[in-house]
């Protein structure tokens, strides 16, 4: 995990060569600690972060800023103006006049265009507006974009290989998923040179190899993937209707749309899945802000020392007595400004309602969430699978079940989106011929079925719906 910078108030930062130097110490480290060489390595599939960004100067290589995270929030006013602006109030009746005519669902999503935080395209208009020396890059063919993937492709390779996956094309929110290419109209409305973006290639596909100077020998890269697309992957749901909820840093609901593309206003998102020769498969996500960074904000702050401590401290008690936590310490979808508080605070709250309201906050987030996918994904939901660190935690496992009232699944193995990197590459490079040998190597460590009424549960969630609306930036 590379520790993020702050620069400024609600700027998230990587740098770089922490991100580079400490990625290939993990490739060393894992293969030491499997008692392998690197010369049996068949393979290497590469699962990164999404939506994290840098630009760096073609010809030098040299990086003109960190890497913006996802989380960043320094493109807030530009948001926050984009979506109050008559331009965009005048593309939303151009698109919704074209889907009417045409009824092609490709102009149903730019019909109702609103930008966030999260998205890349309003940081990468903020670093063109501010950034001049890239700006100056721009105009003479010499930028460079690129998400994770395709900087550690780029140094893995000495330079040689300039590319990025359609998972992590279509997660930066400039990709176009219906054309499969990065999108003029939008690059032309924000103020982006097209120039910058570099070949969308299959996520299962042979990039080339790593330079021997790295590892001591060169190691095919067989796989570039994002990381909730191959949470997915190595979770098995290839069947439509397969739903996977990730509860790591963020949460993410994703849900296997087979060959269609689901436009949805608001709250869900069209993704690319992956691509495989011919198979294209699409998604449709949620997601929520701070879940991880929420428990490990209260640890740092000493609410408990242990994290394996906030299941048994949440139990302690029949419930949170009122106390509700508002997450939202970097960004929000529906409001960048949302402000992260708790409420209902007692005399006698303690330490264990705190810890409570926040495992709570995670499972009525969830529910939301569910409920949103089963109003506006027309596919039956088949199973459900979760992982990230906090599916580990089986208050918050159980209580989403409830509250659901649906059977989850959780694998023996949390971290899911190397393994899906690794079924990838293995498919690439015929080490697996075809994923049905990769469902028989799945193993299911528990499985939460709901025990509980969800209306038991509905004075706490009203009360914290209502935390919620109080926190909103009005």
């Amino acid at each position: 995990q590379v520790e993020s910078l702050y620069p400024r108030p609600g700027w998230v930062e990587l740098d770089p060569e922490v991100l580079w130097s400490q990625f290939v110490g993990v490739i060393k480290d894992a293969v030491q600690a499997a008692g392998l060489h690197m010369r049996q390595i068949a393979g290497l599939g590469i699962s990164t972060q999404r939506a994290t960004f840098i630009t760096w100067h073609k010809r030098t290589g040299k990086p003109f800023h960190n890497f913006i995270s996802w989380q960043d929030l320094r493109s807030a006013e530009l948001v926050n103006s984009w979506n109050k602006s008559l331009l965009l109030k005048v593309v939303h009746v151009i698109f919704t006049v074209l889907h009417f005519l045409t009824g092609n669902d490709r102009y149903l999503a730019p019909s109702f265009l609103t930008f966030s935080t999260q998205q890349t395209s309003m940081k990468l208009s903020w670093v063109f507006k501010n950034i001049h020396e890239a700006e100056e890059a721009a105009k003479k063919n010499n930028c460079c974009f690129g998400t994770v993937d395709t900087w550690l492709l780029y140094r893995l390779t000495k330079g040689s290989v300039y590319a990025t996956d359609y998972s992590n094309a279509s997660a930066t929110g400039v990709f176009e998923p219906f054309t499969k290419c990065w999108n003029p109209t939008l690059c032309n409305l924000l103020s982006i040179p097209m120039s910058i973006y570099p070949p969308v290639k299959d996520t299962s596909f042979n990039f080339g190899s790593a330079d021997s100077e790295i590892f001591g020998v060169p190691i095919p890269i067989m796989a570039v993937v994002a990381d909730q697309q191959s949470a997915m992957f190595g979770e098995c749901c290839f069947r439509p209707g397969d739903v996977k909820l990730t509860m790591g840093t963020g949460g993410f609901w994703n849900v296997n749309t087979g060959e269609h593309l689901f436009a949805s206003r608001g709250d869900l998102y069209p993704l690319i899945g992956w691509k495989i020769g011919e198979e294209v498969v699409y998604l449709t996500e949620g997601c929520m802000s701070d879940i991880g960074t929420a428990i490990r904000w209260a640890q740092d702050i000493d609410l408990f020392t242990n994290v394996d401590e906030t299941e048994k401290m949440a139990r302690s008690i029949v419930d949170s007595q009122g106390v509700c936590f508002v997450p939202g310490f970097q960004v929000s979808v529906n409001d960048p400004y949302l402000c992260a508080s708790f409420m209902g605070l007692k005399p006698s709250t303690t330490r264990n309602h705190l810890v409570r309201a926040i495992l709570e906050s995670v499972a009525f987030r969830n529910k939301q969430l569910y409920d949103i996918i089963v109003k506006k994904v027309r596919i039956p939901l088949q199973t459900i699978r979760a992982d990230g660190g906090v599916s580990n935690n089986s208050f918050v496992m159980q209580m989403t079940s409830d509250l659901i009232n649906k059977k989850i699944e959780k694998p023996a193995n949390a971290d899911m989106s190397s393994l899906g990197a690794a079924f990838l590459a293995g498919l690439a490079s015929g080490f697996w011929t075809d994923k049905e040998q990769l469902k028989k190597l799945r193993r299911i460590e528990a499985v939460f079925e709901p025990q509980k009424d969800s209306e038991e549960y509905k004075p706490a969630m009203d009360t914290w719906l209502q935390a919620m609306k109080r926190s909103l930036h009005r």
